[in-house]
């Protein structure tokens, strides 16, 4: 064996590419143990995909994928350890792949080939006949498959070669979640902000030029944010109403004047005074700010757009397209019909630019960060747009097309028993009641609350339409805002947290500067240092509430008792002031707290005496329990929710909150993950509020929960030594459950 041994890494180390190295790999192995099937799958991005095969269907290699956790090969690389059975369709967690044709084989050896703790892929054998591997057969598999991890970690630079010409494979960010099979529409360069600067000889005409051109863009934004709102999102309105503010005299309007008169052409100007704002915001650390200075680069292009009269883009034919370009905007998709965007796929930007945050609203797959060069793609080409998984196919083929179609009909399919279930009470199994609601701010989400099983807006974050804006918002500014968000309830609760700003989401005209930002002034510690923004934001949404729906207050970032005392103080002064305009009684807001800071965990009894309730931030309280700045790359790595000490924090929150009768709700992104969920249940959490995208899931994931088996389930978690085993845990539960697919 030992030769055998030798052999076969040999031929891996002296292969020039991955390709053949796992063709050879797969022939010798399947040769030396003297079996029926030998295939390797290699990780890439959380996927693992047949890479050669000696057994399996030939058609399959580079097609085939499996998630990590998904079929009997996913779980070999969830747990990075061997699974040998007897007979491997009888395991629950088996999955047939009919490309794969792999019926014929019982027997199934597998080991997970790692290099220095990272899953490269695995390795896999498998024969007719109904037996275990023996221990021999399993011991040289296991020791191959350490052996290979050095050589194929050394052709991990040629990774994306064992793709087929067919069906290339590029990954990128998920930006929009969804599917597209659709094809490319190549979008032409916008006007290039880096021309050089012209002197203008007609400054009266150059400025008549660009106030022309600044006054019909305000008036295109204004349209654009009317049309979003109505049809849309009102977040996404926001956007372009943001947009045509900072047109606005007091903004860049009279900036980009000024330039003119300084004797520059109105394109010039443009270009100086958009490029030095854009750098502004592009020096921030805030990943959400950086993204802003694609906004000013975004309203200098339609500037120079209109300057120089280009033409609007034509879709004729009446066929969704994918659209292709290096970078994209906001603007450009609001020029676009929505019914002729299928799918989107950007070189530049992330999940914070507005193109991704209008594509999800507008319920289109995305995916953006995308390393492609635009000009080995034809006009008209078909791609394929795969966003729940960051991924974008080249040139797919009939087969790969098909599979992704009889996807995105098991989505429809899945979706439509969401929607129906929507129309229930949430209840688990067993008959406990748990409460689903919406966190709001961002995405486009308030129609879902008119869901049954939705039981409103348990967070609402008022900072977002400041960090749209270039100034603090008005108390009637906010008046008209959270009065749409309290319409939007349909007499179902709201909850409001008051401005949460700093740390990592700092305003671009409230700049503060703090070597430690997330230990520093945030939240309620900011707003009751400038009592007249408190004030004002209090005023407004008491105001809202009136004869809408029930209000309740959310203070952020509260670290001491004090804290909630000013804040009481305010709240009831805002109270006094509004009853007094009115000349009658208003129904006073519920007082609650974030908990994030784990320092409050100890004070619960003192808190419960103050406040009607409090929202666990599940974000921020990992954050601080686990010392580990989220945002920060070097150690993001190590933020994990799923962490033993963190899950015994939650539910410690719960067990004493219940003990006081305070009412108490999650509304981190851990509400929203179903393998948190059953944990959650299980912890006695019965409020739950998520993105509105997650709601459908949860709400079918609970009512096939039974709460008792969720308390054995935390049970069993809170024994765990890290994060990784408890996910484990709770997949093989899910898995048993028959619920697997909806991680997916």
């Amino acid at each position: 064996m030992l030769d055998s041994l030798r052999d076969i890494t040999q031929t891996v180390v002296n292969a020039t590419d991955l390709n053949s190295a796992m063709a050879s790999l797969v022939v010798k192995t399947k040769r030396a143990m003297a079996t029926q099937c030998c295939s390797v799958y290699i990780a890439q991005q959380q996927q693992l995909i047949l890479s050669a095969t000696d057994g399996l269907s030939p058609a399959a290699v580079g097609h085939a994928s499996l998630a990590f956790g998904e079929g009997v090969v996913g779980l070999v690389a969830e747990r990075a350890e061997p699974i040998n059975l007897a007979d491997a369709q009888q395991h629950p967690a088996f999955k047939r792949i009919e490309s794969v044709k792999e019926d014929i084989f019982s027997a199934f050896l597998a080991a997970p080939i790692i290099h220095q703790g990272q899953l490269l892929g695995v390795l896999v054998v498998q024969q007719q006949q109904k037996r275990e591997f023996d221990d021999n057969e399993e011991a040289f598999l296991v020791t191959l498959a350490a052996q290979l991890a050095m050589a194929i970690s050394g052709l991990n630079h040629e990774r994306q070669s064992h793709v087929a010409q067919t069906d290339s494979l590029i990954t990128g960010e998920s930006a929009s979640p969804g599917i597209a099979i659709a094809p490319a529409l190549l979008i032409d360069k916008p006007p290039q902000m880096d021309e050089p600067d012209k002197v203008s000889r007609e400054p009266s005409f150059e400025k008549q030029r660009l106030s022309e051109a600044i006054g019909y863009c305000r008036s295109q934004f204004f349209n654009w944010s009317q049309r979003f709102d109505a049809e849309v999102d009102s977040e996404v309105a926001q956007i372009f109403s943001a947009y045509q503010s900072l047109l606005e005299p007091a903004s860049l309007g009279n900036e980009l004047l000024d330039e003119v008169a300084l004797g520059w052409t109105a394109e010039t100007a443009v270009r100086r005074v958009c490029n030095r704002v854009a750098k502004q915001f592009l020096s921030m650390q805030d990943p959400y700010l950086k993204e802003r200075s694609s906004d000013v680069i975004d309203i200098g292009q339609r500037l120079l757009h209109q300057l120089q009269k280009r033409r609007r883009l034509q879709l004729n034919d009446g066929e969704a397209k994918i659209i292709i370009a290096k970078e994209a905007s906001a603007t450009l998709l609001a020029e676009i019909p929505q019914s002729s965007i299928a799918g989107i796929i950007i070189q530049g930007g992330g999940a914070n630019s507005h193109v991704a945050i209008l594509a999800r609203a507008m319920k289109i797959p995305a995916v953006m960060g995308v390393e492609i060069n635009i000009n080995d793609v034809d006009q008209g080409q078909q791609l394929i747009v795969n966003g729940f998984r960051g991924q974008v196919v080249l040139c797919p083929s009939v087969v790969l097309i098909d599979e992704y179609r009889r996807l995105i009909a098991q989505i429809e399919q899945r979706e439509t028993q969401f929607t129906e279930e929507m129309a229930k009470p949430c209840c688990s199994f067993d008959g406990q009641r748990v409460g689903l609601f919406v966190n709001a701010g961002l995405s486009g989400a308030l129609a879902d609350v008119a869901s049954p099983s939705v039981g409103g807006i348990g967070l609402y974050r008022s900072e977002i339409p400041f960090m749209l804006h270039s100034h603090f918002l008005t108390e009637s500014e906010q008046l008209i805002l959270y009065k749409k968000v309290m319409r939007s309830a349909k007499g179902k609760p709201v909850t409001m947290r008051t401005l949460d700003v700093g740390g990592d989401k700092p305003l671009a005209y409230f700049p503060i500067v703090e070597s430690n930002p997330f230990l520093g002034w945030r939240g309620i510690r900011l707003t009751l240092d400038h009592p007249e923004m408190l004030l004002i934001q209090l005023r407004a949404m008491i105001k809202a509430s009136v004869g809408n729906a029930a209000l309740s207050i959310l203070l952020p970032m509260v670290s001491n008792l004090k804290e909630i005392e000013r804040s009481q103080g305010y709240i009831a002064q805002a109270l006094q002031e509004i009853e007094q305009e009115l000349g009658r009684p208003v129904v006073p807001p519920k007082i609650g707290i974030m908990l994030e800071i784990p320092a409050m965990i100890f004070q619960l009894p003192q808190i419960s005496r103050l406040v009607d309730f409090i929202s666990v931030g599940s974000n921020d309280l990992t954050q601080y329990l686990l010392a580990v700045d989220r945002s920060n790359p070097a150690v993001s790595e190590l933020f994990d929710s799923y962490h033993p000490a963190v899950l015994t924090a939650l539910a410690e929150i719960a067990r004493i909150s219940n003990s006081l009768n305070l009412e108490f709700s999650i509304c981190g992104e851990l509400a929203g993950e179903p393998l948190a969920v059953m944990l959650l249940v299980g912890m006695g959490y019965r409020q739950l509020s998520m993105n509105p995208g997650n709601l459908g899931r949860i709400n079918y994931l609970i009512r096939r929960l039974n709460t008792q088996e969720m308390e054995q389930l935390l049970e069993s978690a809170l024994l765990c030594q890290s994060a990784y085993q408890v996910r484990g845990l709770c997949i093989e539960k899910l898995e048993s459950l028959g619920l697997k697919s909806l991680l997916h």
